[in-house]
């Protein structure tokens, strides 16, 4: 799929495969259940589970001759010519967003390869992080124990309404921009608004002021099309383990290699000062099963079309919003161009404002429709995301879209329906 941070150009891909519900079989989610989440923890399909397995019945057989001889570049034993087992996955999944594997590590999830970042950070007393306010609540949390730790600033800046379309929010942040930022923290994809910032051009901007950039792709691979050194970024940090259809947790760290000296993991083990692979690949004794799937999970995106793929979850994002927002009669106004596989909604004021609203409603959708779907309380309103893969189908929307209804007329009548 060709796309750009500006305006990104969904093309169709043809032919396209029987996606919707006659794919559910292929993973193992529960079919009881409308699941319109897949973008919160992933769900790994049937086939790539069962890659994994055939792995970890590979190192059972094994497990010191796998751990620690062929594993990564850090063992026991004679060097060994072959390539390393968890350099040779880093190069399928690192070919897949268009880096080079010797600069990408395996991470357990995108906050960890984000606290990397910020735990080797040196920032000079007066600077700052600067954050946004759409940041995830996970990462902006590491920003907010780096900077105390280091004595400098946390400052969020607010982002705009994304009716104003991607470039309002690349003025937003060079207008923060500051003579003591010494690093910003943007999302690829935001978590719970699920727009899809125009982070090249905002990296671009940031350099010409000599601002280090960490972008947050957690959303990223597999949802988008993603070239990970164009954007400019000095790091990039993503989960396999979302819309990749990677076994959880996966996650990658993508260092520019200017930036990998001195860039440690969290936990610091035997590959110290030995280079960016083999202090990551070897942080002591783990499962390293769902980083050697990933590329198993990838090659069945491919064999399904990965711009088929992707057209099918933008296309059902994009209609289902809109089909929700007309429902609901609620706003929605977000260019296409910021939609990638996901989409937030706002629900109908009756229906709360708080966040333990959120939690409540959240809860009666599951248990008492069955529907599984992200809901949060954001600038005193409910909002709805949807999260769509190719299991999903309009009919799903539709479902998610009357019980809200439902919920709304028992509200009408002073009650919410159990």
């Amino acid at each position: 799929m060709t796309t750009s941070d500006e305006g990104r150009g969904w093309r169709r891909a043809e032919p396209r495969p029987a996606f919707g519900r006659p794919m559910l079989g292929q993973w193992l989610l529960d079919p009881a259940i409308t699941y319109l989440n897949h973008g919160t923890v992933g769900a790994p399909p049937r086939r790539v589970l069962a890659a994994q397995q055939a792995i970890r019945d590979e190192i059972e057989r094994q497990p010191s001759r796998f751990l620690l001889r062929e594993l990564t570049g850090v063992g026991v034993g004679v060097p060994r010519s072959e390539r390393p087992r968890l350099r040779a996955a880093a190069d399928a999944v690192a070919a897949f967003v268009g880096a080079n594997g010797e600069d990408l590590a395996f991470v357990d999830n995108a906050t960890t390869g984000a606290n990397a970042v910020l735990r080797s950070l040196h920032l000079a007393a007066g600077e700052e992080i600067l954050v946004t306010d759409l940041g995830y609540g996970g990462v902006v949390n590491a920003a907010r124990h780096a900077a105390r730790e280091r004595g400098v600033e946390l400052r969020t800046v607010e982002m705009p309404d994304p009716a104003l379309g991607p470039r309002a929010f690349v003025e937003a942040i060079d207008g923060a921009l500051s003579e003591r930022t010494g690093l910003l923290i943007v999302d690829h994809v935001t978590a719970d608004s699920a727009l899809v910032l125009p982070v090249a051009e905002i990296a671009a901007r940031c350099r010409a002021k000599g601002v280090l950039v960490l972008v947050d792709g957690a959303h990223a691979p597999g949802a988008i099309a993603l070239d990970v050194p164009a954007l400019g970024a000095d790091w990039y940090v993503g989960n396999l383990h979302k819309w990749a259809w990677a076994p959880r947790s996966s996650g990658i760290l993508w260092a520019a290699r200017e930036r990998q000296a001195g860039l440690h993991p969290p936990v610091i083990s035997w590959g110290l000062d030995q280079g960016l692979a083999a202090e990551f690949d070897m942080p002591g004794t783990r499962d390293p099963t769902p980083y050697l799937a990933a590329p198993a999970a990838l090659d069945f995106m491919r064999e399904l079309g990965v711009e088929a793929v992707q057209e099918h979850n933008h296309d059902l994002a994009w209609r289902g919003a809109r089909r929700l927002a007309e429902l609901w009669e609620v706003p929605f106004a977000v260019p296409e161009s910021m939609i990638g596989t996901m989409a937030t909604v706002p629900l109908p004021r009756d229906l709360g404002a708080t966040r333990d609203d959120a939690a409540q409603l959240r809860d009666a959708l599951l248990f008492a429709d069955g529907i599984e779907v992200h809901l949060h309380a954001w600038r005193g309103r409910l909002r709805v995301r949807i999260s769509c893969q190719i299991y999903n189908d309009l009919a799903d929307v539709e479902r998610l879209g009357a019980a809200v209804l439902a919920r709304q007329a028992g509200a009408a009548r002073g009650k919410v329906p159990a």
